[in-house]
């Protein structure tokens, strides 16, 4: 088994309760690494296959690691979907998809007070409220006129909001991001 992670399989369903500080990763581990051996699986951790080859019926890691194979799973995972405007690349912006990800807006809570999450489907909320929960002062742009939009009619998640604002969570509704600009002068802001 290959995985482009340095860690085994965990839960990420999981992830927004370890970024809210309620789980740790331990916690959200499916299998150890002690399970794989003790199943007789070849765990390589942080190896992302790059080359198939079919005829010779073998996978090739980016560092060269090579495994044959009867059969061959594929489980690709996702790649987040990141805003096409100016400031994707700038310090401090994270998508949400691992647990790398989790522990660098953990590591951002620590270090910055203003939170700014794009997106108020139920990721983006979930992130909010595990931002919030970690001290920072957060605020959700959505493009839509009402949050989870796919999932919630007006009414309901007119109550979601108001739930959240309780909490201390800020909303901007309508409105569209243009671009990201990173924080400036006391370094207790994040983009």
């Amino acid at each position: 088994m290959f995985g482009a992670e340095p860690h085994a399989n965990y839960n990420r369903i999981l992830l927004s309760p370890v970024l809210a500080g309620e789980m740790t990763l331990a916690d959200i581990m499916l299998n150890d690494v002690d399970w794989y051996r003790a199943n007789n699986i070849r765990l390589h951790l942080g190896r992302k296959v790059v080359k198939i080859d079919r005829i010779a019926r073998k996978v090739i890691a980016a560092d060269g690691t090579e495994a044959e194979y009867d059969r061959l799973l594929l489980a690709t995972g996702s790649n987040p979907f990141v805003l096409p405007v100016p400031g994707t690349r700038l310090e401090g912006v994270i998508s949400y998809r691992d647990i790398a990800d989790t522990n660098a807006m953990i590591e951002a809570a620590a270090k910055f007070r203003h939170a700014v999450v794009i997106g108020g489907g139920l990721l983006g909320l979930e992130a909010a409220n595990g931002l919030k929960a970690r001290g920072m002062n957060v605020t959700v742009v959505h493009l839509m006129d009402w949050l989870m939009e796919r999932q919630l009619d007006r009414t309901a998640a007119d109550m979601l909001q108001q739930s959240l604002e309780a909490r201390g969570l800020q909303f901007l509704l309508k409105a569209e991001t243009s671009e990201i600009v990173g924080g400036e002068g006391d370094g207790k802001r994040a983009a």
